[in-house]
């Protein structure tokens, strides 16, 4: 304490506020209190210490799926004198045995998204819910666009395939539906997109989608080839917007529609949005605050 450096024992303790005699007992000792503890020691005998390198590792062994609560069972029947209050004791030993010498686990790092960061597009088929426009089956499926951190949505219908147009033409309604613009644009490979082109028209169209997250400001990305999980940000929410689309057509009671919607929005803050014009309600919609996101310019490409 630094009382002690100018002061004697009883002063210091007297201006700290404890007895001289505790002054006197730190000044002979002045290790911390946490340097003193003396090690815990077991305070019965180990019921297992007998038991489980004989006869528990040798059943992990046999059968590393076997559960904890089966190997307690088992002892009990052979060993009827270790009683019911082993059970915990023995399900940390074999979960320490299982973290030294048991199979391999798979190492998984959480991705941790930050505010505003990024925005995922992707493309998802339609076909298993039967959509039909008078009784013909509608080809179809969704551009999906979102926000990892808040969760934000908008789809949006394409008829035809997965092309860089839809890709343009959606990206563009959903970020003026949002009212702002991510920092980053995240894709797949968009192999559907390019794979039937030459390498002239697969670099033209790389330039031109380069140049269009240029002009909202985005930092384009993609998802390594092959990679399923760095794209399940918006993968898992697929299931999630199918099934609340599948809900609306039970409701409905029919899948079956007299013409073709235009276009279909699934967002926070908007409704329906035409195809390649901003409407009133997209360019007015608010920003989204929980990703404080900037935004778009004024003018469309």
């Amino acid at each position: 304490m630094k009382f002690r450096q100018t002061n004697s024992p009883p002063e210091a303790a007297a201006k700290a506020s404890f007895s001289s005699s505790t002054a006197y007992r730190l000044e002979k000792d002045l290790r911390l209190p946490s340097q003193k503890k003396s090690p815990r020691q077991r305070r019965r005998p180990d019921p297992l210490a007998n038991v489980f390198g004989l006869e528990v590792v040798p059943m992990l062994k046999a059968a590393p799926g076997v559960r904890p609560v089966a190997i307690f069972e088992e002892m009990l029947r052979r060993h009827p004198e270790l009683g019911a209050g082993i059970r915990r004791t023995l399900e940390r030993r074999i979960r320490a045995w299982r973290a030294i010498h048991g199979e391999e686990q798979e190492v998984i790092f959480r991705q941790t998204h930050e505010v505003g960061q990024v925005g995922l597009s992707d493309f998802t088929d339609m076909g298993e819910l039967g959509v039909a426009i008078a009784g013909v089956p509608l080809d179809h499926r969704l551009y999906h666009f979102r926000l990892a951190y808040c969760g934000f949505e908008h789809a949006h219908v394409v008829l035809g395939g997965e092309s860089f147009v839809a890709l343009a033409e959606g990206l563009q309604n959903a970020l003026w539906s949002l009212g702002g613009a991510p920092r980053e644009h995240r894709t797949d490979s968009l192999s559907a997109a390019f794979c039937n082109l030459d390498r002239n028209a697969r670099d033209d169209l790389t330039r031109r989608y380069e140049d269009l997250c240029a002009h909202y400001g985005m930092r384009p990305s993609r998802n390594n080839r092959g990679i399923a999980h760095e794209n399940g940000a918006i993968e898992s929410s697929h299931g999630h917007l199918k099934r609340t689309i599948a809900d609306a057509l039970l409701l409905r009671g029919t899948a079956d529609f007299v013409s073709p919607p235009i276009a279909a929005s699934s967002t926070r803050s908007s409704a329906a949005v035409m195809p390649g014009t901003p409407s009133a309600s997209t360019t007015s919609a608010p920003l989204c605050r929980r990703c404080q996101i900037a935004a778009p310019r004024t003018t469309r490409r």
